[in-house]
This record gives structure tokens, sequence and C-alpha cells, in this order.
């Protein structure tokens, strides 16, 4: 992208802002995670540090409460709130909740227990850094694509943005 993609300019806000702004529709609480230091003062939510060793060390950062957690990628910017919605609401029973589209597990797009934090802390000392490195340890309940229709397009639900062409049009939602 040439520049943090977080703040490029989307829907009315930023690609940081629209993520918040599908959380709070579902969190009582939302955090930003944005590596080790605050990076985003205006973005309306509360920044907490991470290690800034990649999507794991930030999906443990988010579990130090020791309360589960819904976790969104600002590079997801079409997953929809009903999908969030019913991420979280599948937890209870399960130590994640992951949905998997076409180019497999989608960790940054997740519901996370605390049992998680003990799994990721024990593969991060191991050196490992793949978001989805701890799945084995855990119970994990995988959504997939036929329990996914419901909640749009899969060809687009799960874009990830990564070059300047890839960005949606505002029309989409």
């Amino acid at each position: 992208m040439g520049r943090d993609k977080a703040l490029l300019p989307h829907r009315g806000t930023t690609f940081l802002g629209h993520a918040v702004l599908r959380l709070r529709e579902v969190c009582p609480e939302v955090y930003i995670l944005a590596g080790p230091e605050a990076r985003y003062p205006s973005q309306g939510a509360p920044q907490k540090t991470d290690p800034g060793i990649g999507p794991l060390g930030a999906i443990h950062a988010g579990l130090e409460s020791g309360r589960a957690g819904l976790f969104l990628a600002v590079d997801l910017p079409e997953v929809p709130v009903g999908l969030l919605a019913h991420l979280a609401g599948c937890l209870p029973g399960y130590d994640a909740v992951v949905p998997l589209s076409r180019r497999g597990p989608e960790p940054l797009c997740a519901a996370y227990g605390p049992a998680c934090r003990d799994a990721i802390r024990r593969r991060l000392d191991g050196g490992e850094r793949k978001a989805s490195a701890f799945f084995e340890d855990v119970r994990v309940l995988y959504l997939r694509e036929s329990e996914l229709h419901s909640f749009g397009n899969l060809g687009t639900i799960f874009l990830n943005v990564n070059h300047p062409g890839e960005i949606p049009s505002p029309e989409r939602s």
C-alpha cells in the first residue's frame, strides 16, 4: 500500500475506524491492538500495546484481561456485523470460533476464549508466530462455507485488502 492501511480513508472514516464501528455493534468494549506503541490516538477506542511480533502476539495481548475476545483485522473491510455477532455467540462451549474461507482459516476474524491465552503463550515461547499455530491445542469450532452463506457473498466477505486496487467501493456494505 505504501503507507499504513489502517489509516487509509474508507466509507467516511478509516479502515481502522470502520473496524471499530463494526465491532462496537457487537462488543461492549473495543480495543485497538497495534504493536508495541500506541499509534492511533484518535480512532475511537482505547489502545492496548502488543509485543509487535505479529498477529499471534496481538491475539495474546488482546486476551490479557482473561476474558474472551472478538478479533477483526483492519484489512478485512467486508466482514458483516452479523457474522461478528455469530462468532461471539458460538463461543460458549469452545475455546475459539474461526470461519473457514476459500483461503483456509481466518484467525484475524475470530472469537477466542480465555483458554487460548496459555496455548498461545506456549507457542510464542516456542518461537511460533503464525496466528493459527495454537489451534490444535484448543477446542476450535470451525464455521464452514455452508454455514457462512447467510452472511453474504463468500467471494467478498473475507476480502483481504493488500493493494490499492483491492479497496472496495463505498457502495458495498
